[in-house]
């Protein structure tokens, strides 16, 4: 038996969808199973041990080739040669966990005699469904993204008795993140916390300040701080440290999503946005304490019970806005109450 997930980004909803594969995988432990997803999103399922092929879609490197006109026919040429890819098998069964016009384009391309997925009334401004011949009837959204996966998988027969992740870091990862530590003077014997501050949505973010102050305290009692993020993080994770009295280790841009997921493993918790980071920490059962303002952790917090919220009851959240003239929400979350969080997280975990 073939079957294609399609679950195309981003970090966090990638992550979201492993138990799906995973009871997949228990329900049909001699099937091929494929992958196809984005190359952000990618480093997450290599290795997996419930997969046997990655089909990785350079979406995002396509688009800036097309504006480059003179990179036009290379990228025309290696789309035809992805699509070619994906039909070099036939499906018995297709799932399209994204629900996305960019992946319904995929199932729509593949070779699969059936092509499975949430039909109309819940998100689908986008009408990917109208590319499924069996359409399941619509969950709702305030459902958990980890739990609605598997009601897809569950209307098919296919049953979940336990949420597994299982995000393939290996000793190789574990040994990269000890020398990448080791050069910033942080032994194995040192403990240490992670803190991820951006996100790509603005009205998801924490003041810089607080952060540091949070940083501070967390040195104070004797932890060694991490800062994580993508490189484009850098600087503004740099003006976090210049705030700080204590020192802290900016690792933005440094790790991979495996060796970040390795980091986080050695980390005794970790401190973050709502942003797919939070989600690898929570996918291998690293505490995580959360900070939610314009967006509801019932949808998308961390999945599992080690972890915990941040937040204030605001009337307009949550509001799923990219932008605010006042993102209200995040800015009455104070230091002291992140601190009594991290306290009762470490208080649980001696």
């Amino acid at each position: 038996m073939n079957i294609l997930i399609v679950k195309t980004s981003a970090i966090g909803d990638v992550t979201h969808t492993l138990p799906a594969l995973n009871a997949l995988r228990c329900r049909f432990p001699k099937a091929h199973i494929s992958w196809l997803v984005e190359e952000a999103s990618a480093d997450i399922l290599k290795g997996h041990p419930a997969l046997d092929r990655v089909l990785v879609c350079k979406r995002k490197q396509w688009i800036g080739d097309f504006s480059k006109s003179f990179s036009v026919i290379n990228m025309f040429k290696e789309v035809w040669n992805f699509v070619k890819l994906i039909r070099d098998t036939e499906y018995d069964l297709v799932l399209d966990f994204q629900g996305l016009l960019k992946s319904s384009i995929w199932v729509l391309l593949s070779r699969g005699k059936r092509k499975v997925g949430f039909g109309p009334g819940m998100d689908h401004a986008e009408h990917s469904y109208m590319f499924l011949n069996e359409r399941v009837p619509a969950v709702s959204m305030d459902l958990h993204a980890v739990d609605r996966e598997l009601m897809l998988l569950s209307s098919l027969g296919i049953a979940c008795s336990n949420i597994e992740f299982g995000i393939p870091v290996g000793d190789s990862d574990r040994q990269e993140v000890k020398r990448l530590l080791q050069s910033y003077l942080i032994s194995e014997n040192d403990n240490i916390v992670t803190i991820n501050p951006m996100a790509a949505w603005e009205t998801k973010l924490w003041q810089n300040r607080k952060f540091a102050q949070v940083a501070d305290r967390l040195c104070q009692k004797g932890f060694k701080v991490c800062f994580t993020g993508a490189g484009g993080d850098h600087d503004e994770i740099e003006n976090i440290r210049s705030r700080m009295t204590c020192s802290a280790v900016n690792l933005a841009g440094k790790t991979t999503l495996k060796t970040l997921a390795a980091l986080y493993e050695r980390s005794k918790f970790l401190l973050t946005t709502d942003t797919g980071p939070m989600h690898i920490a929570a996918a291998i059962n690293t505490p995580v304490v959360a900070l939610f303002g314009p967006t509801a952790p019932r949808r998308t917090g961390p999945y599992g019970k080690r972890h915990t919220i941040v937040g204030v009851k605001v009337e307009c959240s949550p509001c799923f806005k990219r932008f605010c003239p006042t993102t209200v929400c995040m800015q009455e979350i104070t230091v002291n109450m992140v601190m009594h969080h991290i306290e009762r997280i470490l208080e649980t975990d001696v």
